[in-house]
């Protein structure tokens, strides 16, 4: 239980630095953007509009986003950028950090449990677990890949 507690202490303290310097950021950014040509644009109607409902409902989406992989930078930054008042944006980050600590403290302490345990008692298991994995993802890789970049005959027919 103490191994639990002092990871997710760890973790709390690196996702406070994290999001609250992508708020940061955030922040800067926006007082850079409102200076700079993009100044006409930021002042208009439905983006005031965007930036006080941001404002004002934004906390409880900052919270949300902690759950989730990939948006929490995205959300930190946007609530920074709109200039989402503290007294709001810090019990969002507070919440949602301690959220995602917890999540990961407990299921990453128990995955790395998992695999040190299989690594250990089925070494040739383990092994092979890890190469189809990795080769999955390598699929998965060249797949997608392939699935971007246009044909070579299509582009050969396009050009003459």
């Amino acid at each position: 239980m103490d191994e639990i507690a002092l990871t997710a202490g760890a973790l709390y303290v690196i996702v406070l630095l994290r999001a609250g310097g992508t708020f940061a950021v955030g922040r800067l950014a926006g007082a850079g953007a409102r200076r700079s040509r993009l100044a006409g644009r930021i002042s208009s109607a439905k983006f005031q509009r965007a930036e006080r409902a941001i404002q004002r409902w934004g906390a409880p989406v900052v919270a949300v986003s902690f759950l989730t992989v990939g948006f929490q930078t995205a959300a930190n930054f946007l609530a920074g950028s709109m200039r989402m008042p503290l007294p709001r944006y810090l019990p969002a980050l507070f919440v949602g950090g301690a959220a995602w600590a917890l999540m990961y403290a407990t299921a990453g302490l128990g995955v790395l449990a998992v695999l040190g345990r299989l690594f250990a008692e089925r070494t040739t298991f383990g092994v092979s677990a890890v190469a189809v994995i990795l080769f999955a993802v390598c699929g998965v890789v060249v797949y997608r890949r392939r699935r971007a970049a246009p044909s070579s005959a299509g582009t050969a027919a396009d050009a003459s």
